[in-house]
């Protein structure tokens, strides 16, 4: 019993040994609960709980029959929270292929089902039919992806904010815990908690930065806000579609921002700008929060996989200024890199050495890219003005500090702690971010016995479109690596990851990477088609055949057959080598 109160609840016999009479908010989210900061709903829980509210979790709660699990909390005195997961939920059941999975790694025994299809919409639309004076609040990537007009690869068709097909009352985008802990606070104080706080949550929330809102009231747009052309127009004309995400990704990049705003039938979709990247002060004070670093008890010895994967992992930094053109890691966390102190980042290991299988094994020092700790413009006010998606692509900022003596000197650290034995990344790195003084730390230290990099290809066209860095430099690495390998005394592998039919990419051009990766002697198993996922500039280049930024036509390897042929020229040294054409 005592171990139970040491997670948030998640059965009304745990509130009840709290003594709890009601609860203020009930998350709903499609991951099983893990006390852990890689985890949202456990961020979100004990950031909300610090700040004073009674939060209780439902994790993959039964969508079926008398929607039971939907009840178990009844009505919370503020809101309800909704998230998908840590995926998207239809990424998180299809392969590119389309073909459903048959697991799912946030699940215990990763077992598959457990949760719906289009996750968020249908949560939301069973607490909206049960009480629909409750605020519905959504988040997590699949709310902050689709937020506007976006196309859905398994629909193949444009949708639009999920805001309408869900009937949420506000949408959070990004890394939420300010602009929860805000609409909490409003509610409460503003509201005084009536039993219509939907009422409470249109006249004193529609401020809050970071969140998004459904209206049919034109004067709630602020007179500055950059208008996109409508949902209807996008569905009308591919090249308004390509504009749209033109603009919502330069907006999304800078660091102050404007309100955007879609039309959508009668009503508008209004996007607040977001918080300012937080301090490292406020960051580290979300890690410092009593996460038990375990799946809730409720689960006992079940093995749940992504669990496993992040159980010794030390996330360093939140950001990403890489902007990779398939990846929503950026625009997710952003492109400011905000980074935890070294103090912070030691307290964590401390406890983690405390678990009972602790065996001196950190299986990742890392983050969204593990070498961009403490990196930012060395000029502030540079970056306050600068719109790019990338600060690497097509080149390197000049105003971007490069020091990687704070990551060395973390890595140095760490290695001299009497608990820990190893402490490997297992992040990926930007091998176009690099110099000789941390690759030689990484490569002599800090790699398993195999080191993944992601060089996608090795078109430098295809390259460009995916912003990521010419093949010279995947080679220059290379080199690097086995040369420090050789003076070291190691055999350690480079694994290089390759994506197929990416928007851009021919059958000339996957004949080229097979046999560039021939000569280097890879025989890659299993390779990444390129799966369209929502809100992400590869994926406006899939749907719209344009690229957003020039209004250039591109080929898009789109039908099944096509992208299977893509695939197949991987994979040479098989009997079932593609007919090159």
């Amino acid at each position: 019993m005592a171990d139970l109160l040491k997670y948030l609840p998640t059965t009304r016999k745990e509130t009840d040994l709290r003594g709890w009479d009601e609860v203020d908010i009930v998350f709903f989210t499609g991951d099983a609960y893990i006390d852990h900061p890689s985890f949202g709903a456990a961020v979100l829980g004990r950031v909300l709980e610090a700040n004073g509210y009674r939060v209780a979790i439902v994790p993959q709660p039964d969508w079926h029959g008398d929607y039971r699990d939907f009840k178990k909390f009844g009505r919370p005195r503020i809101y309800f929270a909704v998230s998908a997961g840590s995926m998207d939920s239809m990424v998180n059941h299809y392969t590119a292929a389309k073909r459903r999975r048959s697991d799912d790694a946030y699940t215990p025994e990763g077992k598959a089902g457990m949760r719906p299809d289009y996750c968020t919409i249908t949560y939301c639309r069973i607490l909206k039919q049960l009480y629909p004076d409750v605020p519905v609040i959504i988040g997590g990537i699949e709310a902050s992806m689709r937020r506007l007009t976006h196309y859905d690869y398994w629909q193949d068709k444009l949708m639009p904010s999920i805001l309408v097909d869900s009937g949420a009352d506000l949408l959070v985008y990004g890394m939420g815990e300010q602009a929860m802990t805000a609409i909490a606070d409003a509610i409460r104080d503003k509201g005084q908690c009536t039993k219509d706080n939907v009422l409470c949550t249109k006249e004193y929330c529609h401020h809050i930065p970071q969140t998004a809102y459904l209206t049919s009231d034109k004067s709630e747009v602020p007179p500055d806000a950059i208008w996109l052309a409508s949902h209807e127009e996008a569905l009308k004309d591919k090249r308004k579609h390509a504009e749209n995400f033109r603009l919502i990704e330069i907006e999304s990049n800078k660091i102050n921002q404007t309100t955007l705003v879609q039309p959508v039938g009668k009503q508008y979709v209004v996007v607040n700008p977001s918080y300012p990247p937080m301090t490292t002060e406020q960051l580290d004070a979300i890690f410092d929060l009593p996460y038990q670093y375990t799946p809730h008890p409720k689960y006992k010895d079940k093995h749940i996989p992504a669990y496993e994967m992040i159980k010794w992992s030390v996330c360093m930094h939140r950001g990403c200024f890489g902007g990779c053109s398939f990846c929503t890691i950026s625009a997710h966390q952003g492109k400011q890199i905000v980074s935890r102190s070294k103090e912070s980042i030691l307290r964590q290991i401390a406890r983690l050495s405390q678990l009972p299988d602790w065996h001196g094994v950190l299986s990742d020092l890392g983050g969204p890219s593990a070498n961009m700790y403490q990196m930012h413009g060395k000029d502030l006010s540079v970056c306050g003005k600068c719109a790019r998606a990338s600060c690497l692509q097509p080149s390197i900022c000049k105003n971007l500090n490069q020091d990687f003596g704070p990551l060395i000197d973390i890595y140095r650290t760490v290695d001299q702690l009497p608990y820990v034995k190893h402490a490997f990344v297992g992040s990926g790195i930007r091998y176009d971010l690099m110099n000789e003084a941390y690759a030689r730390q990484l490569i002599t230290r800090h790699v398993s016995g195999r080191l993944k990099v992601a060089p996608e290809h090795c078109s430098d066209a295809v390259l460009q479109l995916m912003r990521k860095p010419q093949w010279v430099h995947y080679k220059q690495f290379r080199e690097l690596f086995l040369r420090i390998n050789e003076e070291a005394g190691l055999h350690q592998q480079l694994i290089p990851y390759f994506i197929s039919s990416h928007p851009g990419c021919t059958n000339r051009d996957m004949q080229l990477l097979a046999e560039e990766t021939k000569k280097m002697h890879y025989r890659p198993e299993q390779v990444q088609d390129f799966t369209p996922t929502p809100m992400t500039l590869s994926t406006t280049m899939f749907y719209t055949g344009i690229n957003p930024y020039t209004g250039q036509p591109i080929y898009v390897a789109r039908t099944p057959e096509q992208k299977k042929q893509q695939n197949g020229y991987f994979f040479w040294w098989k009997d079932n080598k593609p007919k090159h054409k």
